[in-house]
């Protein structure tokens, strides 16, 4: 029998960039995870998106390739959504995704946005990648609000929320 220990990492230095649109960045991040990001005509969509969409990108210290990048899409003025988060697998639980999402969610706040949503896999097609997706995104405060079938096809999918409160 395997015993499992979590070994808790030190987050790292990170250095969050509010660019220009970076499609080849977001194609290069979602390669690296296609557990994730498996579905070909998807992860061109997504890349497409990156050309047009407000881009935060992670750095560490002394690198010079983002690490990490977030899409941001505003629906209406008071609400906005992760439209999609890429962290390369390598640092992943080492404090890029919070930073991302922390200065994403900063701007909004500033820009009068008072919820946030983000769109992932949904709980009733079980899959361990997708459950610690699912555990970052509660542990940054999103609430499951409903799992929608039909969007995506043959996956379900899981909006959840938060509450963006005043700076």
């Amino acid at each position: 029998m395997t015993t499992r220990h979590d070994v808790r990492v030190e987050p790292l230095p990170v250095r969050i960039v509010s660019d220009q649109p970076q499609p080849a960045v977001a194609e290069r991040l979602l390669r690296e995870l296609p557990d994730w990001f498996g579905i070909e005509e998807s992860l061109l969509g997504y890349v497409e998106d990156a050309a047009r969409l407000p881009t935060y990108l992670a750095f560490v210290d002394g690198m010079t390739d983002a690490l990490g990048l977030l899409l941001v899409v505003r629906h209406f003025p008071e609400s906005a959504e992760v439209h999609l988060m890429a962290v390369s697998p390598g640092v992943h639980r080492r404090g890029i995704g919070r930073a991302l999402l922390a200065a994403a969610e900063r701007d909004l706040r500033a820009e009068g946005a008072q919820f946030v949503q983000v769109k992932t896999q949904g709980p009733s097609r079980p899959d361990e990648g997708y459950a610690k997706t699912l555990a970052f995104y509660r542990a940054q405060g999103f609430v499951p609000l409903e799992e929608v079938h039909g969007l995506w096809p043959e996956n379900p999918c899981l909006i959840l929320v938060k509450t963006l409160s005043a700076p």
